[in-house]
């Protein structure tokens, strides 16, 4: 199978991020650790990965409450680790790639045949996680969270472009996820087959540092 960069994305796109999180638990424990709650600091340098959360699907819809529009059954982000203070406190991550295959990724919009791929834009993102699980991930200065979808219709191909300013979303040490839900994009470029907002939807899990689960602090 190939696997193609996606979104946010935003994401995605993005995403796209960090770990998991509840309320700090142990005094002098850093905000990303391994092993537990209030374990092993995980290391600024530290690549963290995790996959869709086994069950769920990614999902970029018309509209919050809808279902039309495109979704993928595999996709995966990595995040780099750029400083992780002590808890309570909030640490900072590089999002270097957001995937999706587009080999389990399908439309139901009339007039689709399929999904030639999903890619997310303008990587490395900045990700902030706070010790309440607050995830948020910010484009670079001067540019924005996009995702790109290419379809497959009968006229041809399609593109379309989604863009947002930042995506939020919420970490849990229960299953060490990150959730995203209904994170809203506009579209930038694309036809008409292309609606005008994107709401994606997204639950990783597990967050994991060279295998270890990562709880946040």
């Amino acid at each position: 199978m190939r696997t193609r960069p996606f979104l946010a994305l935003a994401a995605t796109l993005a995403a796209l991020s960090v770990a998991a999180a509840v309320p700090a638990s142990a005094d002098g424990s850093a905000v990303l650790t391994t092993g537990g709650a209030g374990g092993i600091a995980a290391a600024v340098g530290d690549t963290l990965t995790a996959p869709l959360a086994t069950g769920t699907t990614a999902t970029l819809y018309s509209s919050a409450t809808g279902t039309s529009g495109v979704k993928c059954t595999a996709s995966q982000f990595t995040a780099k680790v750029t400083d992780n203070p002590a808890a309570p406190g909030t640490a900072t991550e590089s999002v270097t790639a957001h995937t999706f295959d587009s080999a389990g990724c399908t439309s139901n919009v009339i007039g689709v045949l399929g999904v030639t791929g999903i890619t997310i834009d303008n990587l490395p993102y900045d990700a902030t996680v706070a010790s309440d699980g607050t995830l948020t991930v910010r484009p670079p200065a001067g540019s924005v969270i996009q995702a790109t979808a290419k379809l497959r219709t009968l006229l041809g191909s399609v593109t379309c472009v989604y863009q947002a300013p930042s995506l939020t979303g919420h970490a849990d040490n229960a299953g060490n996820s990150i959730t995203f839900t209904n994170q809203q994009m506009t579209k930038s470029s694309g036809s008409s087959l292309c609606f005008a907002s994107g709401f994606f939807t997204a639950k990783y899990a597990p967050v994991t540092d060279a295998g270890a689960a990562v709880f946040v602090n």
